[in-house]
């Protein structure tokens, strides 16, 4: 295995997306770890077990395709709706290598349910529902959406239907979780390619699926990929790291106040005495009293 020897040699353990290419394949990919990372967003609710496991596979998911944007402020949004199954809705995003993510589930339901019964796939876990990717491009202030219906059984399932429909991208993707860490592998065939260039992509293609899950979430990602492609020719980019960022704000939450309406929030001081708004990402807790709520609406504080 060769790297390109201007790139320093870094750490690509915990929290980095390592990005590499195999060009004599006409593939690229993405590899990354999460950790610190996993454990903060994790830690921030009560989440059961396997609702914990699914949303390590999407924060591993959502660091690894939003990691593919270029643009500086670019955002990713992966977005799972929901219905009949034990979660109503997923949202994990991505921007400048700022990951954060929550699931909202059917907490009832789980707590009428045995351990034995918790081992459970996509398709119980979401009931009926769609996966949707959307695109915010800073630069442009142009977005762009795909959505994909939820029929594969697991979220690495879905993303590769995501890129065969919407990208025509030939794609791999490979998501484990274990606790407080989550890795995966991301595998792409480059656009251009001929028909005679089916076998180099069939080669590589199996090697990447050849990955276990103990190499993905144990070894680090420079020692994976030399595990997996040896005998190829493989280039190392610069790892970018990865943190937990809420981009919540007070103003941002008195914009989403003002969403709802002056009559509901009127309404809800009535009943209430203040509106609270707990950030679903981060916890973070906003509380808005009736002068808040005048200056919204007029402008200027009543006393």
């Amino acid at each position: 295995m060769s790297e390109d020897p201007t790139l320093p040699r870094e750490d690509t353990g915990f929290d980095r997306v390592l990005a590499f290419s195999l060009p004599n394949r006409h593939a690229r990919g993405r590899v990354v770890r999460l950790g610190p990372v996993l454990e903060t967003v994790l830690s921030a609710h009560a989440y059961p077990p396997v609702v914990k496991h699914l949303l390590a596979e999407a924060l591993v998911m959502t660091s690894l395709m939003g990691s593919l944007l270029k643009e500086e402020g670019a955002q990713l949004t992966i977005q799972a709706q929901a219905e009949g199954g034990l979660v109503d809705m997923m949202v994990c995003d991505y921007r400048d290598g700022e990951v954060r993510g929550y699931v909202h589930f059917d907490a009832e339901k789980f707590a009428d349910m045995q351990d034995e019964e918790l081992q459970l796939d996509l398709p119980a876990l979401f009931g009926t529902g769609y996966l949707a990717i959307t695109f915010d491009l800073a630069a442009t202030k142009k977005r762009y959406q795909g959505v994909v219906p939820r029929e594969a059984d697991n979220l690495a399932g879905c993303l590769e239907e995501y890129f065969e429909r919407s990208e025509q991208i030939a794609t791999s993707l490979f998501l484990f979780a274990d606790g407080d860490t989550a890795a995966g592998l991301l595998l792409q065939r480059l656009p251009g390619h001929t028909e005679e260039d089916d076998d180099l992509w069939n080669r590589v293609n199996h090697l990447a699926r050849t990955v276990e899950a103990e190499e993905l979430l144990k070894l680090d990602s420079e020692t994976l990929l030399h595990r997996l492609f040896h005998e190829e020719t493989v280039r190392l980019y610069e790892p970018e790291p990865v943190e937990f960022r809420c981009s919540c704000s007070r103003e941002r939450t008195l914009a989403a106040l003002e969403s709802i309406g002056k009559e509901e929030c009127y309404s809800i001081l009535d009943e209430q005495g203040s509106i609270d708004m707990d950030c679903q990402f981060c916890h973070a807790n906003y509380r808005f009293n009736r002068n808040d709520i005048d200056h919204l609406f007029t402008g200027h504080t009543l006393h």
